[in-house]
């Protein structure tokens, strides 16, 4: 089977950062900015809103339903840390 990447804690870290820790005990600090193109991730330029994210279905959402897959997140996660 292969791995499923899951967010299973998520922490506001100012503006449009969030730290992200996957349940393999990966983690990283993510600028969410360069996915905020579209009318569904508008709202979330607002620093007030994107706040307001929680987790569901193992990863980063918001209540207006916009949310990142958690394998890109992953990915970015991972990138980072080999950097």
């Amino acid at each position: 089977m292969e791995f499923l990447p899951t967010v299973i804690r998520a922490e506001h870290r100012g503006g449009l950062r969030i730290r992200v820790t996957f349940n393999d005990g990966v983690e990283d600090t993510i600028d969410f900015s360069e996915w905020l193109a579209g009318p569904i991730f508008e709202p979330l330029k607002d620093p007030g809103y994107f706040a307001r994210f929680f987790l569901d279905g193992g990863t980063v959402a918001w209540p207006n339903g916009a949310d990142i897959a958690p394998e890109t997140l992953y990915e970015r996660a991972k990138s980072s840390a080999a950097a």
